[in-house]
């Protein structure tokens, strides 16, 4: 019997099991939930494995604190952190959650050294540079979860404005994980026709904007807590394309060695995601408008990598 494909989420939250469902439900891999809360993980993963016969999947999931469960892994996806308190600044946050991610990330690379990490903490992109410093891993084996879910907030806004299929629109957006991403409406297409044929510059830039407020706008709608169903959809379309080994080209942070004119830093960009992880960056050519928009969004996340390096390695 040959071995069964293992997905570890650490964080069994939200995002984390909602991941665990979806990832479950298309017989992707077996999965393992991890969380330090007591008994939650254990029993969100049993509930899940209790819907199997009625949905009709044979992915078995588990839920533990223990890492020595997760050996093994072929992918591990971070979930894990605090969402911002009142009074708490972003640097705060950082701070919290950089130690969050180094911990959990040296505890599952010690089972899983050929793993492939799936980082979805925020702030992400400097989450990400967390997670590659700490595990040792190269950079083709750790990857940050965030174009994917803004191009499908994009994708989806248009979609609404527009009233026609989602699957229709195709886009891309590039940059860091918040205030900074950078949008490509030039590379946007409804079925193959510029986006510019359907829709004014006007209602374009307030989609635009829409979408670089996504999180936010999930966040003041819900009152407590932070988005889950798009994220963790966008971390099975991830985590679907290594295990198949599909080669789909994805908006991912990753960290760019010279690409984009950008050095040693993890941003949002086209990715060839297989079963190697990071086949390829892709690069596409940007106006200087845009470039000068990545360069910028760069600039942010590299600043908060100097605040992580200050707290975690100095």
């Amino acid at each position: 019997m040959g071995k069964r494909r293992k997905v570890t989420i650490i964080g069994a939250g939200h995002v984390g099991a909602t991941a665990a469902q979806r990832l479950a439900e298309k017989a992707l891999a077996d999965v393992v939930l991890v969380d330090l809360e007591p008994d939650m993980p254990q029993g969100k993963s049993l509930y899940l494995w209790e819907s199997a016969l009625i949905y009709g999947y044979d992915s078995r999931l588990s839920g533990t604190a223990d890492y020595e469960a997760t050996a093994g892994s072929d992918i591990i996806v971070i979930t894990s952190g605090i969402a911002r308190k009142p009074g708490m600044s972003r640097d705060d946050l950082l701070r919290v959650n950089a130690k969050i991610v180094k911990e959990v990330t040296e505890q599952s690379v010690k089972h899983s050294p050929d793993a492939i990490l799936i980082v979805v903490s925020n702030p992400l992109d400097a989450m990400t540079y967390v997670a590659y410093r700490s595990s040792g891993f190269p950079k083709e084996r750790v990857m940050g979860m965030a174009g994917v879910l803004d191009s499908a907030r994009f994708r989806s806004f248009l979609a609404m404005a527009l009233n026609v299929s989602v699957e229709t629109i195709q886009t891309i957006v590039l940059g860091g994980h918040g205030d900074s991403m950078v949008p490509l409406p030039r590379s946007t297409t409804v079925a193959g026709i510029p986006i510019m044929d359907f829709i004014s510059k006007e209602r374009l830039d307030t989609i635009v904007q829409r979408t670089r407020d996504g999180g936010a706008e999930i966040v003041k709608l819900l009152k407590t807590g932070s988005a889950y169903y798009a994220p963790s959809a966008a971390i099975v379309e991830m985590v679907e394309s290594i295990m198949k080994d599909k080669n789909k080209i994805l908006p991912c942070s990753a960290l760019c060695k010279g690409e984009y004119g950008l050095d040693d830093v993890f941003i949002g960009v086209p990715l060839q995601l297989g079963s190697g992880g990071i086949e390829k960056i892709l690069e596409v050519a940007l106006t200087s408008e845009e470039q000068k928009a990545l360069q910028s969004s760069a600039e942010t996340v590299q600043s908060l990598c100097k605040t992580v390096d200050q707290a975690l390695y100095s």
